[in-house]
């Protein structure tokens, strides 16, 4: 079988099985097109080592970084795995090869002055979603695809909680600031006369992702003085501002919904009102008054 076949064929069932966001398929579908270049459409049972480590020095030469090249190996590796699986090969040339080693580096992080500036009521309806949106990003930590797709009938405004459909169809429940509540009650008496079920909607359906980072940077440029500030910037900063203000590291990786937990998690149970408690007690914006 030829390894473009091949890897068609195992893109088609991760997306079947929905174990994998569209963005993360289309960049597995990026990065091994590029490797079936230098095959020139050779069969996958002649794929070897030398090849593999061509394309990620090819990778690298093109300015990829190790993130995206341990990426790459990661994609092929998977891919190899499911074509042994269906008997189109033997062989694994990929065992053996690591992935490069970056330097572990985390986004610009909002201070607290930044974010609760930011967090300033407009009075047109694009303002009143828009704080709703920033509310729900740095308030609860919300990743910019579950903003997308959060539905009303996931949010328990009356119970301050949400429910969240994370990577993987994980599905956690994250608290509400007070901001956060009024701010979605004030969005739905705003919303657009919209059939669809998500939260956040233009005049012409489901708020896009690319719209959200648009009017971020815009809202940024209008109270920051910046455009340099993209929504995963205001889930980093929720993370921060929470490991500030308590040292329960658990809590607050449970809060972000973070696959890989200490092995420690694995002995012990969190409920949901132990991290509410402890998003109480740490976050700027749930802090009550006394």
């Amino acid at each position: 079988m030829k390894l473009g076949q091949a890897i068609d064929t195992w893109l088609g069932e991760l997306a079947k099985s929905q174990s994998r966001s569209p963005n993360t398929l289309s960049a597995y579908r990026r990065d091994l097109a590029s490797l079936n270049e230098i095959l020139l459409a050779r069969s996958i049972d002649q794929l070897t080592q030398s090849d593999i480590r061509q394309w990620l020095a090819q990778g690298r030469s093109h300015g990829l970084s190790a993130r995206s090249l341990a990426r790459r190996l990661s994609a092929l590796k998977s891919a190899l795995a499911h074509a042994r699986r269906m008997g189109w090969t033997e062989q694994d040339p990929s065992q053996g090869i690591r992935a490069p080693k970056g330097p572990k580096t985390l986004p610009d992080s909002l201070s607290v002055d930044d974010a609760q500036a930011l967090m300033q009521s407009g009075d047109s309806d694009l303002d009143v979603r828009d704080l709703a949106q920033w509310e729900l990003l740095y308030g609860s930590g919300l990743r910019l695809s579950e903003l997308c797709a959060l539905r009303w009938s996931d949010v328990d405004l009356a119970g301050a909680s949400a429910r969240v459909m994370g990577k993987g169809k994980k599905e956690r429940q994250v608290p509400l600031t007070q901001p956060a509540i009024d701010a979605l009650t004030r969005w739905k008496t705003r919303r657009p006369d919209n059939p669809a079920p998500e939260v956040f909607v233009t005049q012409r359906g489901p708020i896009s992702p690319r719209t959200v980072q648009r009017r971020l940077k815009q809202t940024a440029l209008q109270r920051l003085g910046t455009t340099a500030l993209h929504p995963h910037q205001l889930r980093h900063a929720f993370a921060t501002h929470m490991l500030e203000g308590c040292q329960d590291l658990r809590a607050v990786q449970e809060l972000l919904g973070h696959q890989n937990l200490s092995t420690t998690q694995i002995y012990t149970h969190l409920d949901f009102d132990r991290i509410a408690q402890a998003y109480d007690q740490a976050h700027p914006r749930a802090r009550r008054k006394t």
